[in-house]
């Protein structure tokens, strides 16, 4: 299915402990490029996203952003007892060796380790961002797919185009064979020469192989029909399509060079602007 490169999504979700969220920005780039912006405390999560990336997605630059905000019971301040009691333990042997000395209780609680944050599940925080990861590169996905959906139909539009003209060239070419043929009898005629018509037809025929355009028709035929083809294929297309785009416009030039009249020239023009149409598209195309 044809998917494109440019798509976004995001996904959220509320715990006891907090709540997370996930955002994921897709542009067209030649390669696959993903640039993650994580929590310090969840960053060992992007070597495994990496390779989940890679497995879903060949091309695009995606900025991917996960947003971790603690429930604020969790901001709150709990004293490790166990801790206290050994300080205040110590404390007592050093009074009973020094009476004047005072306990200060600020003290005490500045000592490393007797204040501590009480912190959220962290096993259940990273768990919940894979699963939540999953559901918003599943939404990615099906957005590109959607916009890939409808870049498949604006191509397919110009490709109905192309084809038209080029049965419009092929019917022209015997036309402007014989226009040629009688516009250089009229000019003779003005002259007052007299042509030899076993030469005349002689030179309408070395004219008729030297602006011999069928080839490059065929060629655009085949062109055409193998855009369609792959516009059907479950695998990335973007990188052919492009190529194909480079061959068509190839043997839209070579057409144009060899047109013999202003309808050919014509359908050389058109042609090639089709084909700049698509693609312009085909640059978003994964």
């Amino acid at each position: 299915m044809t998917a494109s490169m440019t798509a976004f999504a995001r996904r959220e979700t509320h715990q006891d402990w907090g709540s997370l969220s996930w955002e994921i920005r897709s542009v067209n780039q030649r390669y696959l490029e993903p640039a993650f912006r994580l929590p310090e405390t969840l960053r060992d999560l992007e070597p495994v996203r990496r390779n989940q990336l890679r497995q879903a997605l060949s091309r695009g630059k995606l900025d991917i952003t996960l947003r971790f905000y603690p429930a604020e019971d969790n901001a709150q301040l709990e004293v490790n007892t166990a801790l206290l009691e050994q300080l205040i333990t110590a404390a007592d042997q050093i009074y009973n060796r020094t009476p004047a000395a005072s306990l200060d209780p600020l003290r005490l609680l500045q000592w490393p380790g007797v204040m501590q944050s009480k912190q959220a599940d962290e096993e259940a925080v990273k768990e919940t961002a894979l699963e939540l990861f999953q559901q918003t590169l599943t939404d990615l996905k099906a957005h590109r797919e959607r916009e890939g959906k409808e870049l498949a139909k604006l191509i397919e539009e110009r490709l109905a185009q192309i084809s038209q003209h080029l049965v419009s060239a092929q019917n022209y070419l015997p036309e402007a064979l014989e226009a040629w043929r009688t516009n250089l009898l009229e000019r003779a005629q003005k002259l007052q020469v007299e042509l030899d018509s076993a030469r005349l037809e002689q030179e309408v025929v070395m004219l008729a192989q030297k602006q011999d355009v069928m080839e490059e028709l065929d060629r655009l035929t085949t062109h055409t029909k193998e855009v369609r083809r792959a516009l059907t294929s479950k695998q990335p297309i973007g990188r052919r399509l492009d190529f194909l785009m480079q061959e068509m416009n190839r043997e839209a030039n070579t057409l144009g060079s060899k047109a013999i009249s202003m309808e050919m020239t014509q359908v050389s023009v058109d042609l090639k602007v089709l084909i700049e149409q698509m693609r312009e598209q085909i640059q978003n195309i994964e």
